[in-house]
């Protein structure tokens, strides 16, 4: 088969592969849509270290092609979404309610990290009872596809934000998982909506999806601009959706005494992150900075999927290109440089 890798740090390319086998409790996927992530990029820059022709990817759907001895919930032939997490569900960390940290900080992180990821003809799944989703058949893979990272990593953001009926919250950057993190918050109550962007694509899109105000942050000062609108009280939560250190700052400058920062942004860069003392108090401001990684498993994706059966949202808008898998490494270069306006590429298997 082939696939899509990372050959070393800061190259790629196509390579032809042993189709993978299940074990007992695993299932075999061919995959018909997949998404392209940011997170991939900085994978192939070096940002988890050195992996030699590891298949990238982590956003697939498609069907059940094969299924271990042991699998009771799939059958060949099922259409199905899997979580770009796939916990280990009877590890210690899933058992302590951290299943995408199993067996390790970020261990239920397995495709494209300690194994090869969806981009190739077929993909190998663990533990497929726990992290496969039935798509119901009034949701279209195109939507489906949307479920296995971006809303479930953007709705968490906002989850996590603790944020009160009627509360204040600001998003900062407007990609696909900000974007949803606009969403969420929306969806969870909040009374207005900040999202600081400076794209004017993603900008209209976070209008759309929820955002009350846009701070254009490459004409003013994104703090004094959010202390403002909030009358200088700040926000009730603060959600870091870009992976910056100065992002991560501004959170902290603009989350009220008691607020929350909730940081779902991959920080792949400098070694070392910040924290403003003064507004932080010293350390004692009652802020809390909360972390996560995409939440996988079953029950979370089918979660997701029913907010897509009854019309909550349509992720879809955040697809700007289409590919056919013979046009990844085009698709991936621009997702890398962010030409064109990108957003969310589109990979069409067959």
């Amino acid at each position: 088969m082939q696939a899509f890798v990372m050959e070393q740090v800061g190259e790629t390319g196509i390579l032809d592969k042993e189709p993978p086998e299940a074990g007992t409790t695993d299932a075999i996927l061919k995959p018909t849509l997949g998404l392209v992530c940011t997170s991939d990029c900085h994978t192939v820059h070096g940002a988890i270290g050195e992996r030699e022709n590891l298949t990238l990817g982590h956003e697939v759907v498609g069907t059940v092609d094969e299924i271990g001895s042991e699998v009771t919930d799939f059958e060949p032939g099922d259409r199905v979404a899997v979580g770009a997490i796939t916990p280990d569900w009877n590890s210690e960390a899933a058992q302590a309610g951290h299943p995408s940290q199993s067996n390790g900080a970020l261990g239920g992180w397995k495709f494209a990290n300690v194994k090869d990821g969806t981009f190739q003809e077929y993909v190998h799944v663990n533990d497929a009872d726990g992290n496969l989703a039935h798509i119901p058949d009034d949701v279209t893979d195109h939507e489906a596809v949307y479920t296995t990272d971006m809303m479930t990593t953007g709705f968490r953001a906002a989850e996590n934000g603790d944020i009160p009926m009627g509360g204040t919250v600001a998003v900062f950057a407007q990609g696909p998982v900000g974007l949803m993190a606009t969403k969420g918050a929306r969806l969870q109550g909040a009374g207005e909506v900040i999202a600081v962007e400076t794209v004017e694509k993603r900008q209209e899109l976070a209008r759309e999806f929820g955002a009350d105000h846009i701070v254009d942050f490459a004409e003013s000062d994104p703090v004094e601009e959010i202390m403002a609108l909030t009358d200088g009280n700040g926000v009730d939560a603060a959600i870091e959706a870009l992976g910056s250190d100065q992002t991560l700052q501004d959170c902290i400058k603009v989350a009220k005494p008691g607020g929350t920062v909730s940081n779902v942004g991959y920080h792949g860069g400098d070694e070392f992150r910040h924290i403003p003392r003064e507004e932080w108090g010293v350390g004692m401001a009652e802020i809390d900075i909360v972390t996560d990684l995409c939440p996988g498993g079953r029950l979370r994706i089918r979660r997701m999927l029913r907010m897509l059966e009854n019309d909550l949202l349509d992720p879809t808008k955040m697809t700007t290109h289409e590919f056919d898998f013979d046009e990844i490494e085009t698709a991936f270069d621009m997702m890398d440089a962010k030409e064109d306006d990108i957003i969310k590429p589109l990979i069409h298997f067959e």
